[in-house]
């Protein structure tokens, strides 16, 4: 079962010594994979045997949505934006759902045959045309049309033995600044916000979604702290009023969204103390180490919950579906 609540990430393409000690810590439950981190299939199967030699419980992670954000691109299949599943939901909304659970499908299998538990995904932002962060990441801009296409995408993960995480809670897709460079504010009223963004979360928790993300956004006229470290958000709305009982993953506390919250042990204990089961410290090492200095030196227990998303006994995957798959991926990225 997994221990730590804390996510950290590594440097290159192999584990260093300073790396390899703290993931050994029990405060460590978590490790999420970028970009610099991949080179090849092979140098990959190196790095996660190397990483399950020293952990088997760890919760590896990376984003593999699609289109901008695929952090694993050679030897694996190139996949849409999600946007491209909007389009064909517009030629054939059932053709266009089939498309969205192939898509899932394929992309958890393709990871799992490197024993990673999950990719961050479905993103269930409306895209509101204004948010460069969020964009073509988005199904579409109707609720109804992202519940359908992410509802795909997630039963095709699950049928690959992965759990889904729906992200940004409660909605990152109305406001223009990303929240990697600022805090961004959504001065909407909170019955705005229910009508439209909610909408995605609540119909995917009552299908089965494993975990959320919130946003580092502030909903000004709802709290007045960002959703990430807000108990209204994530104890009030999400466990209590949309019964979620799955994993609440921090977004990432480097992001200048998070600073706000103070130093990064400060930044770990206001989203634990709002809700997040799990904390992610990414791209700033100085700062992951201080957080588990902070862990190491006090006592959190890890919920529970955690260990649901682990992914499940992965199936040897059907090669003629594979390559039915993998066409269907090159034909959405045609028509983009």
């Amino acid at each position: 079962m997994t221990t730590g609540v804390l996510m950290l990430d590594i440097e290159g393409t192999a584990l260093n010594a300073v790396e390899t000690e703290q993931i050994k810590s029990p405060q460590v439950g978590g490790l999420i994979l970028f970009s610099r981190n991949y080179e090849n299939p092979d140098q990959l199967k190196s790095l996660m045997t190397s990483i399950r030699a020293l952990r088997a419980d760890l919760l590896v992670a990376v984003d593999q949505e699609g289109g901008r954000v695929q952090r694993f691109r050679e030897g694996f299949t190139r996949l849409p934006p999600m946007a491209a599943l909007g389009r064909r939901w517009l030629q054939n909304p059932h053709h266009a759902i089939a498309c969205a659970h192939e898509l899932g499908w394929l992309m958890a299998t393709e990871l799992r045959r490197f024993d990673i538990d999950i990719s961050f995904a479905p993103v269930l932002d409306l895209d509101w045309g204004q948010s460069s962060v969020i964009g073509d990441r988005a199904f579409g801009a109707d609720p109804e049309v992202v519940i359908q296409l992410a509802g795909g995408v997630m039963a095709g993960m699950h049928e690959a033995g992965m759990a889904a995480t729906g992200k940004h809670f409660p909605g990152h897709g109305w406001v223009q600044a990303d929240s990697h460079l600022e805090l961004p504010i959504d001065e909407r009223s909170m019955a705005e916000i229910e009508e439209q963004d909610l909408r995605p979360f609540d119909a995917l928790i009552r299908r089965g979604l494993d975990g959320v993300m919130p946003a580092h956004v502030v909903y000004s006229q709802v709290c007045s702290a960002p959703a990430g470290f807000s108990s209204y958000w994530l104890q009030q709305v999400l466990r209590q009023r949309l019964h979620f009982d799955g994993v609440i993953f921090s977004d990432d506390l480097s992001m200048e969204g998070a600073s706000q919250a103070g130093s990064y042990a400060e930044r770990c204990d206001r989203a634990l103390a709002a809700g997040c089961d799990m904390v992610l410290v990414c791209n700033h090492p100085d700062g992951a180490g201080q957080v588990l200095e902070h862990l190491q030196a006090g006592s959190v227990a890890a919920s529970h919950r955690l260990a649901r998303m682990r992914a499940r006994p992965a199936r040897i995957p059907d090669s003629d579906r594979l390559n039915e798959s993998r066409q269907l991926a090159a034909e959405l990225l045609k028509e983009i």
